[in-house]
């Protein structure tokens, strides 16, 4: 089967993230399962214009600021020129709308929709432009199939009108191989939190900064990581500052992935503050790990995390709250590991080879209904 698949950007971007893990992800086993996968995405400075990467033909053409407005001239030639047997169409930012310009089996594969979310992390303008451009979704994209990754995105676009019927949950795996426990290593001897994640303004990484100044006030030596990297961290320097922490906050920047592992695995918890999440891919791996996730009771995260199993959800914004949980893991050790096992548990069910197969099996039902109604609109 020839599969072409459409992204704003791949794993090699700079400012890739969780969408483009799981996309090639699957793309990858797509390819080792004998599949011809192409992957077409924007290019970045330094980035090559075609290379192939374990199986996966990349394609990179214009740059993040242009490329759904030149991506359809590109789209329609490469698709005439190589006769390719479905689109996987990633709608992770402004959706591309390939139904009106493409005569090809499409399955949309879409991690979650900003809706009234992005205003939370740019201007008003840009924000009016990405959110009016998801609107039309719906009538676009009313005869496609749609693979989401969490139960709460299915609901987004129930709500949205696009039929139950056409909608498939695939959850994200995680590598196995690179997250999980190591009895052997042994918790951080200081009270030990961690944030892993790109650090934008809709993250809301400073609540859990400020919650760290409530936890000091019982637990007077526990310390913040603040792992990974983007525009917001000079902000959240400023903040830490301002609440007298700079001396308890860590800011990593980027690390190695021995070291993100190792990291997960010494901490004490691992938090999730943010305002939406397609699924929270970090709260399952910090769960292989062995460490216990908190998280905001919101989209996707409540889906990651199972409340009072393998961690604990808080409502979104409650600074209190969220203090007060994280001092249960910190304080009570018996608390801890109860949720450490279950978290361990949890994980256990979540792999990126499953993952590949019912999106294989989710990619050929979409080609049968697609010979079934003789219409790829």
């Amino acid at each position: 089967m020839k599969i072409l698949a459409l992204n704003w950007q791949d794993l090699k971007n700079p400012l890739s993230g969780g969408a483009e893990v799981h996309l090639e992800e699957l793309l990858r086993r797509l390819s080792s399962m004998g599949h011809e996968v192409t992957l077409f995405c924007s290019n970045y400075a330094g980035g090559l214009p075609e290379e192939t990467i374990e199986g996966v033909k990349i394609i990179r053409r214009g740059s993040r600021f242009d490329f759904n407005f030149m991506a359809p001239f590109h789209l329609r030639r490469l698709v005439k020129a190589e006769k390719f047997d479905i689109l996987l169409e990633d709608i992770n930012k402004i959706p591309f709308y390939t139904p009106l310009y493409l005569n090809i089996p499409t399955l949309v594969v879409i991690p979650h929709l900003f809706a009234t979310t992005v205003f939370q992390e740019i201007n008003f303008i840009l924000g009016s432009y990405i959110y009016c451009a998801e609107r039309p979704m719906a009538t676009v994209y009313r005869r496609q199939k749609f693979n989401v990754i969490s139960e709460s995105t299915a609901d987004d676009l129930k709500e949205r009108g696009i039929p139950e019927k056409n909608i498939t949950v695939v959850h994200c795996g995680i590598d196995n191989s690179m997250y999980n426990h190591d009895p052997a290593l042994k918790k951080y001897e200081t009270p030990t939190i961690i944030y892993l994640g790109r650090l934008k303004k809709y993250k809301c990484v400073q609540h859990l900064i400020s919650s760290l100044k409530i936890i000091r006030q019982t637990v007077a030596d526990a310390r913040l990581m603040v792992v990974g990297a983007g525009d917001y961290l000079d902000d959240l320097k400023k903040h830490a500052d301002t609440l007298g922490l700079k001396d308890c906050v860590e800011f990593t920047g980027f690390v190695t992935s021995e070291d993100k592992v190792e990291r997960l695995r010494r901490a004490h918890v691992c938090v999730c503050p943010s305002t939406k999440e397609g699924w929270g891919l970090t709260n399952i791996e910090a769960n292989a790990c062995g460490t216990a996730v908190i998280a905001a009771n919101v989209a996707g995260l409540k889906d990651s995390v199972r409340d009072n199993e393998s961690g604990f959800l808080y409502p979104h914004g409650d600074i209190d709250a969220l203090a007060s949980k994280i001092k249960t893991v910190l304080t009570d050790n018996t608390e801890r590991e109860r949720i450490e096992n279950g978290a361990l548990a949890w994980s256990k069910q979540f792999s990126w080879d499953l993952a590949a197969v019912a999106f294989m099996k989710n990619i050929e039902e979409t080609l049968s209904n697609n010979t079934t109604t003789g219409n790829s609109q």
